[in-house]
């Protein structure tokens, strides 16, 4: 049996956390995991107030004592981030010791103040080794989550109907990682026979998660303020968004509108060189789409209101931070009827 390999990385820690503790529990089997596994993290590779990757080669190249293979898993590899600092695990993947699985978590410790991406050699010398590179977050965009949430479905051994896959999309938002969580209560609850309506599935889920930036703005363009202000409290209890990062969000959003009102883009590709977009187009569409329906005069209101919202915000009235963004979302989407 030749050595398994996999790079796991992911930006959602709670998921990146669950698919090693799966890839694990997959190569240990009815092993026994004291004996089979050496985990290290970044406290292991810092010797000499310097962090050195041979500890962890050193543990792959080790071989088994009273089991037949080992496991060695590579923690808060992000600290290594250049290829020199790589160079002994790169050398290590051009002829890996049969009888050592290793994992390897490309992660932020708690001493490295920001995560770098994968670096391309190591995910090339990986691939070099037979080995698989995974992503275990979230997919960007809506067709990616969609897949991925099937994916998390069928693996749970559940079958949901599209009213109840739709409410949990729509009530966990941006707080995926929630998602293994309240599948494997579903599963308990309900086994695999059945297939469940969004009634079996409402009792299972909690505090509605938060929503990235755009539910919001498309929320306000939809006219519809109950939907609107739904967006804004999510963004803010769930999401942790403090009332001055959200106030930026809309300004940003208008800005847009009111650069494009009066410029006579005439399509979607002037519209984004005048905003200074690059790649997909879709945004300067959907900007030059709402200029239009807006027009000059409920632009200018916009940004009228953001401008006071702005003031209140920073002590002009007395009312409360989110009552003033209430009021704020609520005057903009009214503007969208």
């Amino acid at each position: 049996m030749s050595a398994t390999v996999v790079l796991l990385h992911g930006d959602d820690e709670v998921l990146l956390s669950n698919a090693v503790r799966d890839r694990v529990a997959q190569l240990v089997g009815d092993g026994d995991r004291s004996l089979m596994v050496a985990e290290l993290t970044e406290a292991a590779y810092l010797e000499d107030e310097d962090y050195h990757i041979a500890p962890l080669v050193d543990a792959a190249q080790t071989p088994p004592f009273l089991t037949e293979r080992r496991v060695v898993v590579g923690r808060e590899m992000g600290r290594f981030s250049t290829v020199d600092s790589l160079s002994p695990l790169l050398g290590y993947l051009e002829n890996p010791l049969e009888t050592t699985d290793l994992v390897l978590v490309w992660e932020k410790g708690p001493a490295l103040q920001r995560l770098n991406a994968v670096p391309k050699r190591l995910s090339e010398a990986v691939a070099e080794a037979g080995g698989d590179v995974v992503g275990a977050g979230v997919p960007r965009g809506r067709d990616g989550a969609s897949k991925w949430m099937d994916t998390q479905i069928a693996a749970a051994g559940l079958r949901l109907r599209p009213g109840a896959k739709r409410l949990l999309a729509d009530h966990l938002g941006e707080d995926m990682s929630r998602l293994p969580a309240v599948l494997t209560t579903l599963a308990s609850a309900y086994g695999p026979d059945r297939a469940l309506e969004a009634d079996d599935v409402a009792p299972f889920i909690w505090e509605a998660g938060s929503v990235p930036p755009w539910e919001l703005t498309d929320a306000v363009e939809s006219g519809n303020i109950a939907d609107a202000l739904d967006k804004l409290r999510r963004m803010l209890h769930a999401g942790g968004r403090n009332e001055m990062q959200v106030l930026s969000t809309l300004y940003n959003h208008h800005n847009r509108l009111l650069r494009l009102d009066g410029a006579d883009a005439a399509d979607e590709k002037e519209a984004a060189e005048l905003l200074g977009l690059k790649g997909s187009t879709f945004p300067a569409r959907k900007a030059l789409r709402q200029a239009r329906k807006l027009g000059p005069k409920r632009v200018a209101r916009s940004i009228e209101l953001l401008a006071q919202a702005d003031l209140d915000l920073r002590g002009a009235s007395a009312v409360p931070p989110e009552g003033v963004l209430e009021v704020l979302v609520a005057r903009l989407t009214q503007l969208n009827r």
